[in-house]
């Protein structure tokens, strides 16, 4: 069984794995070495791990393998790369003739599997300088304990793009994310049971075949060389058509909320204090952060205050006594108000910057958002007329394009489709001509825009006694499924499994003849069942938080959400545009 969540969850069992299979493996006491990195390992490693930890494994340097650097000869070379020719042809140059050696020796670590080609091609040319060369199975970033992502945003584009010329492209991205997946089971080190969401596309299906099969092949293969049997686990795998709304509508809860409204970018908040720039990191090692994350904006601008409070009315405690000891003790705490303080006004600002673009316009916007998107108002009476709820957007000017057209995209989801007519007649009004594709784009994510859809919209789980701020009354669809999954809800012909089911999910008492035998499916659960979470295309941040929610809920199930990348509603809406542009006109940012 897989570690439990600990403090850091999923990042600690990443940078336990990555310490025990690459620094314990090549370490010897009193030695130092260089260590380089690619673009992708250095996500990983700034993801789980901090400099201190890598000097505390011998490491004195870190560089980037693209770049040019000077020889170290007498010392020796850690490379944890990704398996790419452009990252194995930047070592090979490291090592080009035995003269010209930049390092004494090396010791490569892949995160992936390597292909053979690149593999002999490193054996050709310099396999006398290695020491080491294995492969760690590591090829996704652990963002936050219970979240991970495959950080290829590109794979948006291949799997949804209509353009014939790019299935090539979507071929390869297919497995490049089934072995990525793999990765994520193996390090949690489990043998999930795999199902998917059958309709509306098949890309859910392929990607779950390609899993199943590899998920076979690694554990046929793993380093005891055992089979290892269905664990009491399971990866679902979903396309993002499965809920649009979640990703336009505006949401309430303070990291959804700050990374809409604010130009966060790579987790760093920009802000002013005392006429100074700073900038700060949105991280879990900031516990204020992760208590408050997912709280309402109006709870969150009550806290914080109070714990502004709470830490002046500690210092005046203190304050007045003058003994040497008490004057000690306030010293040793000295440092610790100030981290705390430096946190608090950092989420203050960050809740005020929030309200500063919520008050103006966002407010208003929200209520017509919430009636569209779940079709009543907040008194429970049914919307008779959603384009009398989306014209006063339509028509307020204070509102950009991007706000309209998350309105728009919100009154055609409401009603399933619109007739051409309306959706061109709604496309001028508003002057979005340049835009128009953001809407009509939807349909190849399998959402119906036009024409209406003749299938009824799934039904949606009874939520009207759980307590909601009016502005904030919807739930996001994974929510439903997460809970349904957990209580083995879930429709067998909407959700097929690839593989058996285990038993501990099908609620049968049978067990596999590989599996050890259980006392019993509740003690089963709680020795700590998974539920991995794969969507294709991107999660939004109200969905990552639904997967802390259950999990909070449901004790004896660890939720653990992940995708191709994390999605706020303007960068989708520009990914969208460019689905039926020709792939030259789109920048990508991963290494072939």
């Amino acid at each position: 069984m897989a570690p439990p969540v600990t403090e850091r969850g999923l990042k600690s069992v990443v940078w336990q794995k990555i310490k025990a299979t690459v620094f314990d493996d090549c370490k010897k006491e009193g030695e130092w070495k260089i260590m380089l990195l690619d673009e992708f390992t250095t996500k990983l490693l700034a993801s789980c791990c901090k400099m201190t930890d890598l000097l505390a494994e011998g490491i004195t340097v870190v560089e980037n393998i693209y770049k040019n650097r000077e020889p170290v000869r007498q010392m020796k070379a850690l490379y944890f790369i990704s398996p790419t020719s452009k990252s194995v042809d930047c070592f090979l140059r490291d090592f080009a003739s035995k003269s010209e050696n930049k390092y004494k020796a090396a010791y490569i670590y892949f995160t992936d599997f390597c292909p053979d080609s690149l593999f002999n091609k490193i054996k050709a040319s310099c396999s006398k300088s290695i020491r080491r060369c294995k492969e760690i199975n590591i090829s996704f970033i652990p963002l936050e304990s219970q979240v991970y992502t495959l950080d290829v945003p590109d794979a948006f584009y291949y799997c949804y793009s209509p353009d014939p010329s790019n299935a090539n492209g979507k071929d390869a991205i297919m497995e490049e994310m089934a072995e990525q997946i793999v990765t994520v089971c193996a390090t949690l080190d489990e043998n999930p049971g795999v199902r998917y969401k059958s309709k509306p596309l098949d890309n859910a299906s392929k990607l779950a075949q390609l899993v199943e099969k590899k998920l076979e092949n690694y554990y046929k293969i793993d380093e005891k060389s055992l089979i290892k049997g269905k664990t009491h686990s399971q990866l679902i795998i979903i396309d993002r058509g499965f809920d649009p709304v979640s990703t336009v509508l505006h949401e309430l809860t303070f990291q959804a909320m700050a990374y809409d409204l604010l130009p966060i970018e790579n987790d760093t908040y920009k802000y002013k204090t005392d006429g100074k720039e700073k900038e700060a990191i949105l991280e879990e090692d900031d516990d204020l952060w992760v208590r408050i994350r997912h709280r309402h904006i109006a709870v969150v601008l009550e806290e914080i205050p109070k714990l502004m409070k709470e830490i002046s009315s500690t210092k005046k405690a203190t304050e007045g006594k003058t003994s040497l000891s008490a004057l000690a003790q306030l010293m040793k705490k000295m440092p610790h108000f100030r981290k705390q303080i430096t946190k608090q006004v950092v989420h203050l600002n960050l809740a005020e910057d929030c309200m500063n673009k919520f008050k103006p316009n966002i407010e208003k916007l929200c209520k017509s958002e919430q009636d569209l998107a779940l079709g009543t108002d907040a008194e429970g009476q049914k919307v008779k007329d959603s384009m009398r709820v989306l014209l006063p957007v339509l028509l307020n000017k204070n509102h950009d394009n991007y706000d309209k057209i998350r309105a728009i995209l919100l009154y055609i989801f409401s009603i399933n489709g619109t007739t051409e007519e309306n959706l061109d007649r709604l496309i001028q009004n508003v002057k979005i001509e340049n835009e128009s594709d953001m809407i009509r784009n939807w349909s190849y994510l399998g959402v119906p825009i036009v024409p209406p859809s003749q299938q009824s919209k799934p039904l949606r789980k009874d939520r009207s006694t759980e307590e909601t701020f009016q502005l904030s009354r919807w739930t996001p669809f994974i929510k439903d499924i997460l809970e349904d999954a957990i209580d083995n809800r879930l429709d067998s012909k909407e959700w097929p499994y690839c593989s058996q089911c285990p038993a501990v999910w099908n609620g049968s008492g049978a067990v596999s003849a590989r599996q050890k035998p259980r006392t019993n499916y509740l003690e089963d659960r709680k020795n700590g069942s998974k539920l991995i979470v794969f969507v294709i295309g991107g999660i939004t941040y109200s969905e990552m938080r639904c997967a802390y929610e259950v999990s909070q809920a449901h004790k004896s199930c660890e939720v653990i959400i992940g995708s191709t990348h994390i999605l706020t509603p303007r960068k989708l809406l520009d990914d969208i545009k460019m689905l039926n542009k020709p792939k030259d006109k789109v920048s990508f940012i991963k290494d072939e």
